[in-house]
């Protein structure tokens, strides 16, 4: 007995509204009968317990019932998809912090209101609307509707009241006047058909006091409101009184229906709103977000004027899902001049609402209405006489501000389309609520810090995915800022207002394994960057695929946000947060200076580039992001087999990865499998003197470390070698033909005590190159720079050792007798050891090339000669050393 008296008490916690009733009512029951049987008085006394909490349990839920007020209300009336997912505590403590909002707290909404709540004395709200400069001029004081109407002494029963103040006599007409909300007052007009009392209504699960059945508002005896909104992440308990902004003059501070000018419901929800947004100062929104606060509707804006959207595909899923009731309609325009507004009848940067829309004889139009009281109307195509008068397609004479217009000239016309769909439409939802702290400005660029989750599915199934970013008390103080900077015309523009606030936008990646991604190629979704606080991915997910959803951003103001992801399907999907890809990561901060922004691989200057060393333990997979603040700079970043050395100049075959073209704003280099070993990374812009701070994100499976490169020749001493000079015979440079000749040089080399160095060679200041000549005078293939080879070498003859050569920083693998162009960056050695107890040491030079003799001045004959000419001394010969050394003269070198 007691075993399925637990049944029902599971069932009791996980329903709603009269199932949960029902099941503790049977649970009370089944307690009390097995307390009957209990075979001991601690048993019988335990089991009575439970059977009177029950039962305490059922009578509160049966006083809800009674009261209209269980959630299954708001099922019945909103059809919400089933919440598929248990809010953690650390996620419910983020919606609980994000209650406290413009010095009022929103309460999460747990169930609806006791009617008692509406009872008794007048109902004063403490909170203090703001209110602009304008409507302060015209302001005569906070009043209760029937002061404003004066009205007060003629009605007495309540049901007058209600007859009055809540009851509509005609169609809906409402408007706004001096309050900036057009987006507000649209967003009331295209839902009143879903707001209207009757037995559809969802007004039932969004205000109070109401007649649940008929959807009918009622007068509050105390003047106290409360409606259910759905922001930050959740739907919250908005409670407002019923004072109104009076005016001393015919304009009027709250919307009003033109149709029933005694009908205040409409105004009190505004008044709910704009006490989530701050006042009736509102800088203002747009209509999408605001019916998704007005509603829970999911919300979608589409740019009218964007090439990729299909119009045709739009305009049928669009009418069809707005025949069934399960899309609202609105629409925005963008900035328009004076002459453009007064040319189409249309407001800069307005609203407006959907009221219909029809298709008849391949022509599709909207009713469109302008919210404002004395605003424009349409002037373009077929707006002649049909905003005016009836006619035989619309007999129904319009409204002020009301007119039908072709869907083609809507989408020239406005900029955007905003769409808030039923959520009914799924029977799936999953809300993932987190905070997120952005990084420094040197990661903005890339996805490495971004929110990430992977998703997968079992079927395929269309996937909508929301992401709604968390209103805050800052946000307002940025929008007031500069919707007041009215000295500049493009700020004080409710487009500049809310760009000021960022943008956001969502990718998809399906490439990724459900792993965190940091670069945005290749994503299978990625959506428009909007300036809303709403976002909406919608995409066809494919069953045994794992997604990554990244959250991207650009320009956010505030250090630190809250966002709600919300994944709406008809199938089971299972989220969770995306994990790294590597186990390992290191982020290392850099900067390219006036010393150090070298360029590219053909800049002279490119071993000044940042460089660093990484030591790889064990083969395994690496990555390395190099990520900067600026997103128009192109970046660069290359492992390469250099020991941890300082790189001077690169080839392909140095590369162990390399990050390809360079790419603006951030570049990411990575491999499956890197061997083990000590590498030399380059970070590098594509221009010489790009100066830019930096972060290089070092990825891998194991630790590993990461070292800045020290700077070309620091701590050591600099000794430049007497000047290089190769000569030969003149008669070689017209004599020659595809075999290639070359001559030798050497220098000692010694120091009083052990020291460390290592040889440079470059062009001297001032080379020229000149062009190859073959034989018989004709101009063959030039060669821009002296070929040289480069080395250490330990004694002479046959049993002469190598100990470093120009080959040993450069190509791995190579053979250790390869000549190389000089080039703009030069040649260098690996490091050596000068013993002063060893053998000789001798540095050697040999420089391949077809000998000519043109006359060079001041080197006192012919010279100039090798690999694309040039005249005597055209190379420079440096030793960087840890100590003095001492170098003797060249000395030429046969065989």
């Amino acid at each position: 007995m007691e075993a399925k008296a637990k049944e029902r008490e599971a069932l009791a916690s996980k329903t709603q509204g009269k199932d949960a009733l029902d099941h503790a009512a049977a649970a009370a029951e089944l307690y009390m009968k097995a307390a009957q049987g209990a075979s001991s008085p601690e048993e019988k006394s335990r089991l009575i317990k439970k059977c009177q909490s029950l039962l305490s349990k059922a009578e509160s839920l049966k006083k809800l019932c009674q009261a209209g007020g269980s959630v299954a209300v708001v099922e019945k009336r909103l059809k919400l998809p089933r919440s598929a997912r248990q809010i953690p505590k650390s996620e419910q403590a983020i919606l609980l912090r994000n209650s406290r909002l413009h010095g009022s707290i929103f309460l999460p909404w747990d169930s609806d209101p006791n009617p008692d709540e509406f009872t008794g004395n007048a109902f004063s709200d403490p909170y203090q609307f703001s209110l602009s400069a304008h409507q302060l001029s015209v302001f005569s004081g906070w009043k209760r509707p029937l002061e404003i109407l004066d009205r007060e002494t003629e009605l007495n029963p309540p049901e007058q009241h209600n007859n009055f103040l809540m009851r509509a006599q005609n169609d809906y007409d409402l408007v706004q006047d001096i309050t900036t909300d057009c987006s507000v007052v649209a967003s009331l007009c295209a839902i009143m058909r879903h707001l209207r009392p009757g037995p559809t209504s969802i007004l039932p699960a969004l205000m109070f006091p109401i007649d649940l059945d008929s959807g009918q508002p009622k007068i509050s005896d105390s003047g106290k409101y409360i409606f259910r909104m759905h922001f930050n992440g959740c739907f919250r308990k908005v409670v407002i009184d019923d004072r109104l902004p009076s005016s001393s003059t015919g304009r009027t501070l709250y919307v009003v229906d033109r149709q029933n000018p005694n009908l205040i419901w409409p105004a009190l929800m505004e008044k709910a709103y704009l006490k989530v947004r701050g006042g009736y100062d509102f800088p203002g929104s747009n209509s999408g977000t605001d019916l998704y606060a007005l509603t829970g509707w999911i919300p979608q804006q589409l740019f009218l004027q964007n090439e990729e959207v299909d119009w045709d595909r739009t305009w049928k899923r669009v009418k069809k899902a707005y025949d069934f009731g399960d899309v609202v309609v609105t629409l925005g325009t963008g900035r328009l001049s004076l002459d453009e507004e007064e040319t189409l009848g249309l407001a800069g940067e307005h609203d407006y609402a959907v009221l219909d829309m029809t298709e008849a004889s391949g022509s599709r139009r909207l009713l469109v209405k302008n919210p404002w009281c004395d605003g424009l109307s349409w002037k373009g195509t077929g707006s002649v006489d049909i905003s005016q008068q009836a006619t035989d397609d619309h007999p129904v004479k319009l409204k002020p501000g009301t007119f039908w217009i072709s869907f083609d000239d809507v989408a020239q016309n406005f900029e955007s389309l905003y769409l808030n769909w039923n959520p009914s439409l799924f029977t799936e939802r999953q809300d993932h609520h987190f905070t997120w702290q952005l990084p420094e400005a040197t990661m903005i660029g890339s996805f490495a810090h971004s929110p990430q989750y992977s998703m997968s599915t079992a079927v395929d199934g269309n996937v909508w995915i929301l992401l709604s970013r968390h209103f805050q008390n800052d946000e307002l103080d940025i929008m007031r800022k500069y919707r007041l900077s009215n000295d500049d015309a493009a700020i004080s523009s409710l487009a500049e207002v809310s760009s000021r606030l960022g943008f956001m936008s969502i990718y998809i990646f399906a490439n990724s394994g459900g792993k965190r991604v940091q670069l945005s190629t290749q994503p299978v979704f990625c959506g428009d960057f909007v300036d809303s606080p709403q976002t909406l991915a919608p995409f066809e997910a494919k069953r045994g695929v794992t997604y990554t959803i990244v959250v991207a951003t650009e320009k956010l103001p505030l250090p630190q946000y809250s966002f709600t992801l919300s994944f709406f399907s008809r199938a089971p999907l299972v989220v969770a947060p995306a994990e790294p890809a590597l186990r390992h990561y290191m982020d290392v901060k850099g900067s390219w200076t006036r010393r150090t922004a070298g360029g590219n691989a053909a800049s002279s200057s490119y071993l000044e580039n940042p460089q660093f060393s990484l030591v790889l333990p064990r083969p395994g997979p690496l990555s390395l992001l190099l990520s900067t603040a600026r997103d128009d700079l192109p970046v660069h970043v290359d492992l390469v087999w250099a020991g941890g050395r300082r790189v001077t100049a690169i080839g392909n075959r140095d590369l162990a990865i390399t990050s390809g073209d360079y790419r603006r704003g951030c570049a990411l280099a990575e491999a499956p499998s890197v061997d083990a070993g000590t590498y030399t990374i380059v970070c590098s812009t594509f221009d010489p003197g790009c100066l830019a701070d930096f972060t290089l994100r070092v990825g891998s499976d194991i630790p590993c470390a990461v070292a800045p490169v020290p700077a070309d020749a620091a701590g050591r001493l600099r000794t430049q070698l007497p000047d290089l000079v190769f000569r030969g015979p003149a008669s070689l440079s017209l004599s020659s033909s595809d075999s290639e000749v070359h001559k030798k040089k050497r220098v000692a080399i010694s120091a009083a005590r052990l020291t460390r160095a290592s040889v440079v060679v470059t062009m001297r200041d001032g080379y020229r190159a000149t062009p190859r000549t073959g034989a018989g005078g004709g101009a063959t293939t030039p060669r821009s720079h002296p070929t040289v080879r480069a080395s250490v070498e330990v004694g002479t003859g046959p049993d002469r050792l190598v100990v470093a050569s120009t080959d040993t920083t450069r190509t791995r693998g190579s053979s250790a007798n390869e000549f190389r162009e000089v080039g703009a960056n030069g040649l260098r050695t690996g490091d050596f050891d000068i013993d002063p107890r060893g053998r000789g040491l001798w540095i050697v030079v040999e420089q391949l090339g077809l000998y000519h003799a043109p006359t060079t001045v001041g080197d006192g004959g012919v010279g100039g000669v090798g690999g694309g000419g040039g005249g005597g001394g055209e190379l420079r010969v440096e030793v960087l050393s840890e100590g003095p050394v001492q170098v003797g003269a060249w000395e030429a070198v046969d065989g």
